[in-house]
């Protein structure tokens, strides 16, 4: 039955996936496929903590009425009746076009890390001390030489008697005598000496993050995230609403102009409120621009080429080192790495509406025109007008009845029903308990790691070139999960992250390469561990509920790699071992948390939560595919 009921979906599945428009929709109803290339697969990486997924639930369906006004009505016949979208894109081809759109969006995937994880270079922990007024007290007991300072040393040693008390921090603090009572006080330090040997300015520096202010430098990473968290949940909305192409030009336009002129912000609170409409932009052009990757893309490579341009982070991540290194003003090394962002600019010449997107809103003749510039420029041929015309009309019919069917059921309900139903089952509790956790886990370690240079006393400019770099063969694990399943790959990759961090911490300061070299696998683990929860939770939740399931593990884990920088701040003066042995503890966590979970690899995915209340998912699982089923999802599937 199982097969069966797959065999007789998966045309729907494709057509309602084509209708959102968006890769948000695309999750609700994702399956696996494994009749030849027709697959939905998704990307590997850390990448995907910015994946569609976090834009909730698509706009796009209420905006596909107002658009039917502009539409063409297709002639009659029945010619294209049955097809879906993917099959134009089938007859377009990969071409020339396309690989320029590709480049354009991988580009600036590579330009997002310098200011994502800008806390590494921009405000790092800097060595200090305080800068002591000239009748400040040098923390030494002074002895009754003679009768000009007998009573003073009395005084002082009756304050600070012993070694111990004499210990306060010299890089926050000063003695002074009060002139009025003659008592030696310990003074709040207002002005610092910085370290200049690694960095000649940093935002640490300048504006005295040290100290009481110290949360502020954490501040100056997370406040970005934060940003991030915002954006990513107007995004879905926006980017349906007003098209792909709109969205892209104007946060990277937006972003451009933060990124240049927030390096000349002459305060603190300035450049906060700059960074965090950075990072309310970063979800905005990079999903947009994945999105837009996957609706032009034919299906047998959407995968590869999804997987490639978001694999682009990596490659900025790695450069973002090299550039610091070369620059060691913070003001002068975000304006020049900002300065590749108006490089893409031009490239919105080129790239156009996703075709797709028009199809939906109703503007066939927008989505026409589009077709026929990148046939024209790939060299293909499309199918005859007509049959194109109406397969857009199928597609923009069966999102308009979404849309009807959406609007029977009143607004307060729906809310409510979003809130309540990822806890209205045990199968369904446990789920979404782990996703939290394994998100929050990995997301948290993931940036974490990525800013602990001066955590591990190691060069700064090495460590996060090398981890970029170990992030590229984290990619891999997407072919492990096909063979060993997603629990177990999961399990392994926390499993893994945990042992190395907390072995970290007893390696002896000698061993520096082994050290950094434990850091690494955790590193790439987390990475590893990213892609795994990604797939493994998606296929977990029941399709009716999987975009809400989805969305709650991208708010855990913005709220972990919110929290990262400040747990680095708070523990790195005093306990800088710590820091690994929390990280740790944390995969360690999000490890047994896969214990109560079971194996969806080559099994049907539910549909629904009645579907999943139904499955013995602790039972023997049967395979979704016979030999016969796989010829008929090719028949179903085929051009």
């Amino acid at each position: 039955m199982c097969a069966v009921e797959r065999s007789q979906s998966l045309t729907s599945i494709h057509q309602q996936a084509v209708a959102s428009g968006g890769v948000s929709r695309l999750l609700r109803n994702i399956v696996k496929t494994r009749a030849g290339e027709d697959h939905y697969a998704l990307p590997a990486g850390p990448h995907v903590l910015r994946m569609a997924v976090e834009n909730g639930e698509s706009g796009m369906e209420e905006s596909a009425a107002a658009g039917e006004k502009g539409s063409v009505a297709p002639p009659s016949g029945d010619g294209g009746k049955g097809e879906d979208f993917d099959a134009i894109l089938t007859t377009l081809g990969t071409g020339k076009w396309n690989v320029l759109c590709y480049i354009a969006v991988a580009y600036w995937n590579t330009v997002l890390p310098y200011h994502t994880i800008a806390g590494a270079f921009l405000s790092p922990s800097v060595a200090h001390t305080c800068r002591t007024p000239p009748n400040a007290i040098t923390p030494t007991l002074i002895l009754p030489t003679d009768a000009h300072n007998a009573s003073f040393s009395a005084s002082f040693n009756a304050s600070y008697a012993t070694d111990a008390s004499l210990q306060h921090d010299a890089s926050c603090s000063y003695l002074s005598e009060d002139p009025a009572t003659g008592k030696v006080e310990e003074m709040t330090c207002t002005e610092w000496d910085f370290d200049n040997t690694t960095f000649t300015s940093t935002v640490t520096s300048e504006f005295g993050l040290v100290c009481e202010y110290r949360y502020l430098r954490a501040a100056h990473q997370s406040i970005y995230m934060g940003g991030m968290m915002v954006g990513a949940c107007l995004n879905g909305f926006l980017a349906d609403r007003f098209g792909r192409w709109t969205m892209i030009a104007i946060s990277t336009v937006t972003y451009t102009v933060l990124a240049l002129g927030s390096a000349w912000l002459p305060s603190m609170g300035t450049l906060l409120a700059a960074r965090f409409l950075l990072g309310t932009m970063h979800p905005t052009s990079l999903m947009t621009g994945y999105i837009l990757v996957t609706e032009i893309t034919e299906i047998k490579k959407r995968s590869v080429m999804a997987m490639l341009s978001l694999s682009a982070w990596s490659v900025g991540a790695t450069l973002w080192g090299l550039w610091a290194y070369l620059e060691r003003n913070w003001r002068w090394l975000q304006t020049y790495v900002s300065l590749f962002c108006p490089i893409f600019l031009p490239a919105l010449i080129f790239l156009k509406e996703s075709p797709r997107w028009l199809a939906v809103m109703g503007r066939h003749q927008e989505a026409l025109s589009v077709l026929q510039v990148a046939a024209k420029i790939n060299g293909t041929t499309l199918p005859p007008t007509d049959k194109m015309l109406r397969i857009m009309q199928e597609v923009q019919q069966q999102s308009k009845s979404e849309v009807e069917a959406r609007s029977n059921v009143p607004m307060a309900r729906r809310v409510l029903d979003q809130v309540t139903i990822l806890f209205r089952t045990r199968k369904l509790l446990t789920i979404t308990i782990v996703t939290c956790i394994g998100y929050f886990s990995v997301a948290m370690v993931y940036f974490g790691l990525l800013l602990a240079a001066t955590t591990y006393d190691v060069d700064p400019f090495m460590y996060v070139a090398i981890s970029g770099l170990v992030e590229i063969p984290s990619n891999l694990n997407i072919f492990v999960v096909e063979i060993i399943g997603r629990k177990k790959s999961g399990m392994g990759c926390f499993g893994l992250c945990a042992v190395t961090l907390l072995l970290q911490p007893l390696v002896p300061n000698s061993l520096k390469w082994l050290s950094i070299t434990l850091v690494m696998i955790g590193k790439l683990s987390s990475t590893a561990a990213f892609s795994v929860m990604f797939l493994y939770t998606s296929e977990l939740f029941p399709t009716e509920i999987r975009t809400q399931g989805m969305s709650a593990g991208m708010i855990s884990s913005r709220i972990g790699a919110f929290i990262a920088p400040f747990f680095m701040s708070a523990l790195e003066p005093t306990h800088p071992w710590a820091v690994s042995v929390v990280f740790g503890l944390a995969a360690a966590v999000a490890a047994v948390s896969f214990v109560p979970l079971w194996e969806t690899m080559n099994t049907c995915l539910p549909d629904t939560v009645a579907q999943l209340e139904e499955m013995d998912v602790h039972g023997k699982v049967r395979p979704c595919f016979s030999e016969q089923d796989e010829v008929n999802t090719k028949d179903v599937t085929s051009v």
